[in-house]
């Protein structure tokens, strides 16, 4: 079974362009329960963005938002680099515990935002953009804040094929 990965790791740009955006500051989170709130309207801007492309919408996954929360969690507290260290690793717990999965990519960003707002730069950044678009039908997002105070998102894309 030949099995598609996607890593796309020309994050410096965006992550400039995120981290030095402090008027967006006051629409931060600031609770766990506000994270799951914004990893849902992430989901609801990805899929508004999709179907204007004509793309069929990602269902999330617990299984998939686990490991993206983890990642987050682990790029906060400086376990790993801010970018897509482990991505290998994580997409094979992924993938070998989801039945026919036969692709996966993974966004991350950090910074002050609102849904919208990462999303949007997501778009505007192309192989972001091309996650987004790719050819996929399952997604997990995780916000977790940092040790340096500000949000940190991973978004995991993983196709599974019918049956």
């Amino acid at each position: 079974m030949k099995i598609q990965r996607m890593l796309f790791v020309q994050f410096i740009g965006f992550l400039l362009t995120i981290h030095f955006m402090p008027s967006c500051a006051q629409n931060s989170p600031s609770t766990s329960e506000d994270f799951t709130t914004l990893q849902q309207a992430i989901l609801a801007e990805v899929n508004t963005y999709r179907t204007s492309k004509n793309l069929k919408p990602l269902q999330e996954l617990p299984l998939i938002t686990e490991e993206a929360i983890k990642h987050s969690k682990n790029m906060g507290n400086g376990r790993v680099a801010f970018g897509h260290d482990g991505f290998d690793n994580r997409m094979d717990r992924i993938m070998g515990q989801i039945k026919n999965a036969n692709a996966c990519a993974e966004n991350v960003a950090f910074g002050k935002f609102t849904a919208q707002e990462v999303v949007k730069r997501w778009i505007q950044s192309p192989g972001h953009r091309k996650n987004i678009e790719g050819n996929y039908n399952l997604t997990g997002i995780g916000v977790v804040r940092g040790k340096d105070g500000y949000p940190y998102f991973t978004q995991i894309f993983i196709n599974q094929r019918s049956m």
